[in-house]
């Protein structure tokens, strides 16, 4: 009752502060929410009970019925292959229309359908839950191994079903469609990489579904990772069949989170990641000569396809780390380099296209960790028709342990399901009442925040000085950080490549999670800290909050024609750990912002820069001269606990995470780099705070 009082509460004051501000006309900075809807706590109140027991009470229907290797004819004449799941009643389709659930898969379909019969086949068992019960319950403290049970712990958050298109979905009464997307698994074309053609098929499949005598004419598109970024992009053409999206850990503009953040390449995922989808592609399509559906001339064409274009992308890879001036870059990496080229446009989605309901799930560390929020904050929908749930994790699991139990968020499968069943069949279970942003904040618990970033949290620089705080002593230096400009005089210090951050949470985001196991890397930045620079502040008092996006200011020396500098926020604990928080990088070179597309705090300060990233404006440094940059990190919803420290970090290099291209490579020479600290052109970090940091 006092929570619903609580946001009957905030309600009020919010009409409040809009009629003052009508009445003395000061116009909007920020958005003020307009739903008269009262939302539910991070558990869905009242409402979880039944949308659990939709999953997890009996279905209508006990069986599936597959239909697999159907080919599906796009425009220009290229065959996609789909696997389509019915459910099914005495060894039978089930009679009548239903809503359909759609996956494009970029993985080919095949181990998909292995995934997912293994994962019914347990269930059938009677031992899929208890296992992943155990799974959950695992938690092996003081034995080295915390991050991998910070895996492990997710196994019963229903993550693993939200993520497979579980046929639990079929018994409920759903269609599943599984289709390989142009020239990935089974399907015949070229793969497009998120490009215009795959947009426009997505859009075909979405058609060709509706016009099924088994469909009802819906359609939900779903997916993790790969496939969530394809569940989003079926918003791009509004096909009118489409009528929700439920994406896990998708991303809204591919480019900046992860192939070329700062003009820095992810070079650590993308290379293994473009290896094994193009690998994938080379299975042929045996699921259709075990049914019987083997088409000699289309697996002819589909062979003439992949010998024309066996290695997508790893060309553009090869040729960007071996090409040392842009004459010798090629076409293809061209588009790369190119922010106005149809490749480059094709990475990043156009939400103001997402018209229809979207419940989006991501991380503050996942791969593509860094858009989540902006691209929620910028779907032109009203909060009872956008979601987002935001953990503390990895791409290997979002954080999301714990989910399903009491006061915890109900779990993934629960609320995609849900999520459906409203938007889909039209079922009043009160899905849209759920909190729209439901945050795991670093340092402390799940919330569920009124917007992101927080109101209370207010921009204020705090300064790079050469006060030593005495904190950081396995640190290159070990300098002050403060509200105040400390700087007396000039001093340029000094910071070099270097390989420690094999070892570092920015090696874990871009692995995916994998190496988070190492919890000596990925909880404690102090071994990453002997290549960089650090500054930190003095401990807090009470509880402060820091919400939002962060631009680390910087003036820098270079001694060659390039450079390369990272920069992250930490929170320090009294015991010396030093976890990283937010991350950013940027190449010397491509410092300069788009204006127009950048945003500022009241302060007058970035907060989010935007860089043109194009190969046509680059500027070479001039040895010696200072240059400014202004490094965009990470969003974050973080808590700095009684006793803790903030700590920026600054470095000149974060392989694997990012590698910059040879071009940039060959110009800095990898020579060390300089952070000038002057009090006449100081640097600083922009930081949203609930509160002062003492100095």
């Amino acid at each position: 009752m006092r929570q619903r009082l609580r946001r009957s509460s905030k309600l009020a004051v919010q009409g409040l502060v809009v009629f003052s501000a009508l009445l003395v006309g000061i116009p909007f900075l920020s958005p003020v929410a307009s739903s008269e809807t009262v939302f539910t706590g991070i558990d869905g109140d009242g409402y979880a009970a039944s949308w659990t027991a939709a999953v997890d009470g009996p279905q209508p229907y006990r069986e599936v019925a597959p239909d697999l290797a159907v080919p599906i004819t796009m425009d220009d004449g290229t065959v996609l292959k789909a696997d389509i799941i019915h459910p099914a009643q005495g060894g039978r389709i089930a009679d009548g229309k239903r809503p359909v659930i759609l996956q494009m898969q970029g993985y080919g379909k095949l181990p998909m359908l292995v995934g997912q019969a293994v994962l019914s086949a347990a269930d059938g068992l009677g031992i899929k839950q208890p296992l992943e019960n155990w799974v959950g319950s695992l938690n092996l403290p003081g034995v080295g191994l915390d991050g991998l049970f910070d895996i492990t712990r997710q196994a019963d958050a229903g993550a693993i079903e939200a993520a497979v298109q579980d046929w639990k979905l079929a018994n409920a009464g759903y269609t599943l469609v599984q289709v390989d997307l142009r020239g990935t698994g089974t399907s015949g074309g070229d793969w497009q990489v998120f490009g215009d053609r795959e947009k426009q098929d997505i859009a075909e499949v979405i058609d060709w579904i509706t016009r099924q005598p088994w469909s009802d004419g819906t359609v939900g598109t779903m997916g993790i990772s790969f496939t969530a970024i394809s569940a989003l992009e079926a918003t791009d053409r509004m096909p009118p069949g489409l009528k929700a999206v439920f994406a896990y850990e998708g991303s809204g503009d591919i480019f900046n989170d992860i192939a070329g953040t700062g003009g820095g390449i992810g070079a650590g995922f993308l290379v293994p990641w473009l290896i094994g989808v193009n690998a994938l592609k080379m299975i042929p399509d045996i699921t259709s000569i075990l049914v019987g559906k083997f088409d000699p001339a289309q697996q002819l064409q589909w062979l003439k396809d992949r010998i024309a274009d066996p290695l997508t992308m790893l060309d553009v890879v090869i040729n960007g780390y071996t090409a040392m001036n842009p004459d010798q870059l090629t076409a293809r990496t061209r588009q790369l380099v190119d922010p106005n080229s149809p490749f480059r446009k094709g990475l990043k989605a156009d939400v103001t296209h997402i018209q229809v309901p979207t419940f989006m799930v991501g991380a503050w560390f996942d791969i593509f960790g860094t858009t989540p929020t902006a691209t929620f904050n910028a779907i032109p929908l009203p909060e009872e028709q956008k979601k987002l749930v935001m953990g503390d994790g990895y791409h290997v699991g979002t954080g999301v342990a714990g989910f399903g139990h009491p006061g915890m968020p109900p779990r993934l499968d629960v609320l995609q399901r849900a999520w459906f069943d409203h938007w889909l069949r039209g079922i009043d279970n009160g899905i849209e009442k759920y909190t729209p942003l439901t945050v795991k904040q670093q340092g402390g618990g799940w919330t569920d925040a009124p917007r992101f970033p927080r109101a209370e949290a207010v921009y204020r620089r705090m300064y790079l000085d050469d006060i030593p705080s005495g904190t950081s002593p396995t640190s290159r230096y070990d300098g002050g950080l403060s509200e105040d400009s400390r700087q007396a005089g000039v001093r340029d210090l000094t910071v070099a490549p270097g390989l420690a951050s094999l070892c570092s949470r920015d090696a874990a985001r871009i692995t995916a999670g994998i190496t988070s196991i190492i919890q000596a890397c990925t909880g404690d930045s102090r071994i990453w800290e002997s290549d960089g620079l650090s500054f930190t502040s003095g401990p807090v008092a009470a509880p402060v909050t820091v919400s939002g996006p962060l631009d680390v200011h910087l003036e820098v020396v270079e001694d060659a024609a390039d450079g390369y500098w990272v920069a992250t926020v930490n929170d320090v604990a009294p015991d010396g750990d030093s976890r990283e928080i937010a991350t950013g990088q940027l190449v010397a070179s491509l410092r300069q912002i788009d204006e127009d597309n950048s945003v500022k705090s009241a302060n007058g300060d970035y907060t989010q820069p935007q860089y043109f990233l194009d190969l046509a404006k680059r500027e070479q440094t001039v040895p010696g001269v200072p240059v400014t940059l202004d490094i965009a990190l990470t969003p974050i919803d973080a808590v700095l606990q009684p006793g803790h420290r903030l700590r920026v970090d600054v470095y000149a290099s974060n392989f694997p995470k990012g590698l910059p291209p040879m071009i940039v490579l060959a110009d800095s020479g990898l020579k060390p780099e300089h952070l000038r600290l002057d009090p006449d052109a100081p640097s600083w970090v922009n930081v949203p705070l609930t509160a002062s940091i003492p100095s």
